[in-house]
């Protein structure tokens, strides 16, 4: 597996993401994308929180700690990818403004086009390996051929074919877990996520960057006065990160087979999906905290 995976780990990284962007776009609408009119100030508000703000905080946690290499690289990629469809049902969850985190991710997807590039050449020119050019052309492209198609895909099914597209929807979801599954076993069974090499340090630095999306999470919207149900759904914006992108765009940007930058890209993708796995563990927590808080 661990050799398959090696050689594949690319199109292994792109079924999980066009898998998950199907359902996703399955399940919208152009009506979901109302709310842009109806509550301009929310969904403009978040998309500052998310672009801006969220790359600002990333910015000054790398510098302040001066932390450079892999560890870097990954939490600069979390900064610059959207939030995923994940962040949509932990909002419904915690009784936020659902419309609202719909919105925010839609129009962030659509963004990342974009921002993506742009907030990785600022956060990371430092880290990267001397002679590396971040090919900007490729991530758009590859942007737009995994996240924006199958999105504008899933969405042209449900209005040509409304009644099977919840069953499409599903599948396609449990599709894309299926897919991480899939990298988490071969990168492990290929020595690729190896703990002791992290290092518990480098843990410590990503679960602290955790809780600093979780207080700014937090406190962004209150400064913005919004009401309870979308802070709520700005709160998970922030701290859900689209992780299946995440893998995607580092298994592009950094190959397993390229000997190079090889062990950068083992402690980039444990980052993101040790990012992803916290996410996880604290979406309860704060379920909980913003569900009681309504």
């Amino acid at each position: 597996m661990g050799e398959l995976y090696v050689q594949y780990e690319y199109w292994f990284a792109t079924f999980q993401l066009v898998m998950a962007m199907l359902g996703m776009g399955a399940t919208l609408t152009l009506r979901d994308f109302g709310d842009i009119l109806r509550e301009p100030r929310s969904v403009i508000l978040g998309l500052c929180v998310q672009l801006l703000v969220v790359p600002l905080v990333a910015l000054v946690f790398l510098h302040s700690l001066g932390i450079n290499g892999g560890v870097a690289v990954g939490i600069a990629l979390l900064a610059a990818i959207p939030g995923g469809t994940t962040s949509n049902i932990f909002t419904f969850f915690a009784r936020g403004n659902s419309a609202l985190s719909i919105s925010i991710t839609a129009i962030t997807t659509l963004a990342c086009l974009a921002t993506t590039p742009l907030i990785l050449t600022l956060l990371i020119s430092d880290s990267l390996p001397a002679g590396f050019s971040m090919p900007h052309g490729q991530i758009v492209t590859e942007i737009a051929l995994t996240l924006l198609l199958p999105l504008v895909l899933g969405m042209t099914y449900l209005y040509m074919y409304p009644a099977p597209a919840a069953f499409v929807s599903k599948w396609c979801i449990r599709a894309s877990l299926f897919g991480i599954v899939l990298i988490v076993v071969g990168s492990a069974s290929a020595g690729r996520l190896d703990l002791e090499s992290f290092g518990m340090g480098n843990v410590w630095l990503l679960l602290s960057f955790a809780a600093v999306l979780v207080v700014t999470g937090a406190l962004a919207p209150r400064l913005f006065r919004l009401s309870r149900p979308d802070s709520t759904a700005v709160a998970f914006e922030v701290i859900v990160r689209n992780t299946n992108l995440g893998v995607m765009l580092k298994a592009s940007l950094f190959p397993a087979a390229a000997g190079a930058t090889a062990q950068l890209g083992d402690t980039v993708l444990f980052t993101v999906l040790l990012y992803g796995g916290l996410q996880l563990l604290i979406a309860p927590v704060l379920i909980r905290v913003y569900g009681r808080a309504g």
